[in-house]
């Protein structure tokens, strides 16, 4: 009896009344209904407000499907180079030792404390035509802003720290010991890379390069002002939406828009099941 008093006073610290629970998971479950589920259906509601072969039609418009192709383009160009840069960076700082390592880390995060609007600026003022740099590759017919390499540059800036975001942590906790052994047996760094990194890191890197996948199709302000919105040619999913809704045509906009949500979720999906598969494998290595 006496030693079942003690647990007994701990549980009765560390466990809330059920009243108290039931009323936390009540208030999360309504902010997420209002913030969350109630926008993403008020965006489907419109997109079908007159009729679903209106919104088809909507969808088959010249102009949707280029800022659907572009949209699609641009995350399949910036998406891919990002994943081989974050894995780059993330080899590069938790496998050597050097000068300015924390430096670099700064730099990866700085897309993250810079407004994407901001850094669209810097782009049109770094290879705009009032620059010198600008005005040599318009001199030459290399056209970056207003053009399609100037929305992959600005998509890749917004989001190149997911990746590497994602790789940095899970290969510091894993170490240098795995890799160091086989260099030691006579692998090369490719082999050691592709035989033994990474099979370790694969989960991570999925995840990272969905969440840089998701926020590529999502991007904006960056887009925005380097684009120059040109209908029909620099105009992404997200800048057509913006467009289409101040042009009052409220069933296009949101059909659009309706399209980006799905493809959000069918992200988010992804990132679940990468998320269940990650945690179960986590934790039969923990049992083993």
């Amino acid at each position: 009896m006496s030693d079942a008093a003690p647990f007994s006073r701990t549980a009765s610290v560390t466990t809330e009344p059920r009243l108290a629970r039931a009323l936390l998971i009540g208030i999360v479950t309504v902010l997420i209904a209002i913030l969350l589920f109630a926008p993403l259906l008020a965006v489907f509601a419109e997109a079908l407000r007159d009729g679903w072969l209106a919104s088809v039609a909507a969808l088959s418009s010249p102009d949707a499907g280029a800022a659907i192709r572009l949209t699609l383009i641009v995350a399949a160009i910036a998406v891919p180079l990002n994943a081989i840069f974050g894995v780059a960076a993330a080899w590069a700082i938790t496998k050597f030792d050097f000068r300015g390592k924390a430096f670099l880390i700064t730099l990866i995060d700085l897309p993250f404390s810079v407004s994407p609007v901001v850094a669209g600026l810097a782009l049109v003022l770094l290879f705009g035509a009032n620059s010198t740099l600008g005005a040599w590759l318009i001199a030459n017919d290399l056209k970056i802003v207003f053009a399609f390499p100037g929305i992959v540059l600005a998509t890749m800036f917004v989001t190149f720290p997911f990746v590497a975001r994602e790789l940095i942590p899970v290969m510091m906790e894993q170490g240098r010991a795995e890799e160091e052994a086989a260099l030691t047996l006579g692998a090369s760094g490719w082999r050691a890379f592709f035989t033994v990194t990474l099979p370790n890191i694969r989960w991570a890197l999925l995840y990272g390069v969905l969440l840089c996948n998701a926020r590529a199709m999502g991007e904006f302000g960056a887009v925005a002002v380097i684009s120059g919105k040109i209908r029909g040619e620099t105009t992404t999913m997200p800048i057509a939406i913006e467009m289409l809704y101040n042009e009052y045509l409220s069933v296009a906009a949101f059909s659009l828009a309706a399209t980006l949500a799905l493809l959000a979720l069918v992200t988010l999906a992804l990132k679940s099941l990468l998320e269940w598969r990650y945690a179960d494998l986590l934790a039969a290595t923990r049992r083993h």
